[in-house]
Parts: C-alpha cells; sequence; structure tokens
C-alpha cells in the first residue's frame, strides 16, 4: 500500500479536547488551500483551534524543508482527528456518591498534498 508521492504528513498527540470538538474545526479546512486553512483556524473562536493551527503550520514546514515543495500549491487533501487517552476524575455528589469526569485526548493528523500544474502546462499548446 504506497501512498501518493506528493503528500506530506503531520500528527499532533495527545491534544487535550475531544474528537467530536476538533473534528467540527477540521472539517472547515478539508480541501482548502494552506494559506487559507491557516487565515480561517487563526480567526475562529474556539480554544483548540490554536492548536490545529500549529499541526497545520508543522505540516507545512515538513513539506517544505524536508520535501522542497512550493508552499503556494500545498493544499489540506487529508484531516481527521482520532481517540487517546482518556482521563477519569471524579466528582463528590449529594448522599455520598460520586460521579465520573471524562477528560478526553485526541490525535490530530494533517496531510497536505501539492497540486500539479503541468496538466494545465499541457493544454495551452496548440500546432
Amino acid at each position: 500500500m504506497s501512498k501518493n508521492k506528493n503528500t506530506v504528513k503531520a500528527i499532533n498527540r495527545n491534544v487535550r479536547s475531544s474528537p467530536r470538538k476538533v473534528n467540527l474545526l477540521l472539517k472547515h479546512i478539508r480541501g482548502k488551500k494552506v494559506d487559507v486553512a491557516i487565515r480561517d483556524l487563526s480567526f475562529a473562536r474556539q480554544r483548540i483551534a490554536f492548536d490545529i493551527k500549529k499541526t497545520v503550520q508543522s505540516a507545512i514546514a515538513n513539506a517544505e524543508n524536508n520535501n522542497q515543495y512550493d508552499i503556494d500549491n500545498l493544499y489540506v487533501s487529508e484531516a481527521y482527528v482520532g481517540k487517546s487517552i482518556v482521563l477519569k476524575r471524579f466528582r463528590p455528589r449529594a448522599k455520598g456518591r460520586a460521579s465520573a469526569i471524562r477528560k478526553p485526548f485526541s490525535n490530530v493528523t494533517i496531510i497536505l498534498s501539492e497540486k500539479n500544474l503541468k496538466k494545465e502546462e499541457s493544454h495551452g499548446t496548440k500546432g
């Protein structure tokens, strides 16, 4: 199972937020160009948007430094979240009871791809 050659990945493990909340923000940046995605995350009101933005910037740095991709051609091809550990805490309640509080963590994965401009150039030739 070989991955596409022009993809770059960044994983942020143990993000202190539930996967449902993180996925709401990831839906908004899937398929967008990286500069638009970073702009949208900068103005998002959720606290977790800052961590997602750092992950996108890390993927951009990986693409630029490790693979020499052009930043202008990068877009978010995949953005998904998975479950991680769950801290379990307890709160005292009435009549000597206790209720559980779950504090979930998430693993955020951002995969960037580079759009090839070679297809557009080949259509412009006339004979």
